[in-house]
């Protein structure tokens, strides 16, 4: 069992302001710094910085919260094993992005399953509170604070609607920026795709004839059928609408991204052999 003021830490570090931790955790502001003290005492270490009225963590706090982080979410793990001691059934309690969770989860799996689906920086945010024991994703990480495993590599690709004017032609980027754009929300790993590559080519999506941002992508391909934009997926998420005819690639010149699906969980986890057998089972 983790010492309970761990927690003030944690909602310490989440409002990076001590009166708001407090109120979030019904105790007092004086016993909040209190048990954070008693921390810094114990460690041997100062967490924070009191700078123009302003709280930041120190780079031991940071090792500190890492290492915390990790030791919450197993602790919150055991916890759920052990009221499912009685249970023989296994119950994977994970996340996916949109992509993965719509087109790539098999769903031959003889076990419970509860999947959280949602962008990649929110599936983040979920494994470090505990929400999910891990999750598999498409977008970027910090990998000093997440283990993972590739489980694949997949296309990115441009595609437009099969009456669309740019069907067949070869293409440059510059010859994209005068249609609409249609593309995911803010902290989607496929809206970062796009916007690193285009970046590295001096090219923005404002650059576009103007943009349409959506959280679902089966609204996307139907709004690219019906030709009101162009739009950048990955292949296996419009294999259908490809081998249908109901949506054409687009043929850009020099246009190669192909990018890793990893199941990531904490670092350090003392599950870490778990999620590597889960891979292994369900979904090598």
């Amino acid at each position: 069992m983790l010492d309970f003021r761990i927690d003030t830490f944690l909602e310490v570090c989440k409002y990076m302001n001590i009166t708001k931790a407090a109120k979030s955790l019904n105790i007092t502001q004086p016993a909040a710094t209190q048990h954070i003290k008693f921390l810094e005492n114990s460690y041997n270490i100062k967490l924070f910085n009191y700078k123009s009225k302003k709280l930041s963590l120190t780079k031991e706090g940071e090792i500190f919260l890492n290492y915390i982080t990790t030791l919450k979410h197993d602790d919150l793990k055991l916890r759920s094993e052990i009221c499912l001691i009685d249970n023989k059934n296994l119950q994977l309690n994970f996340g996916t992005t949109l992509t993965i969770g719509e087109y790539l989860i098999p769903d031959n799996y003889n076990v419970n399953m509860k999947i959280l689906v949602a962008n990649t920086n929110e599936l983040l945010n979920y494994i470090n509170m505990g929400n999910i024991d891990f999750a598999i994703i498409e977008g970027n990480f910090p990998k000093n604070e997440f283990d993972y495993i590739k489980v694949s590599a997949e296309n990115y690709i441009g595609v437009c609607g099969k009456n669309c004017e740019l069907y067949s032609k070869n293409l440059s980027l510059e010859d994209l920026l005068n249609q609409r754009l249609i593309i995911r929300e803010k902290g989607s790993g496929s809206r970062e795709l796009i916007e690193k590559y285009l970046g590295n080519r001096s090219i923005s999506i404002n650059d576009f004839s103007n943009t349409i941002e959506i959280n679902n992508i089966n609204t996307i391909k139907e709004l690219v059928k019906s030709n009101i934009g162009i739009t950048f997926l990955y292949e296996a998420a419009v294999k259908k609408e490809l081998k249908n005819n109901e949506l054409v690639k687009l043929h850009i010149k020099d246009f190669k991204i192909e990018h890793d699906f990893n199941l990531i969980w904490r670092k350090n986890s003392k599950y870490k052999n778990y999620y590597y057998k889960i891979f292994e089972d369900f979904i090598k």
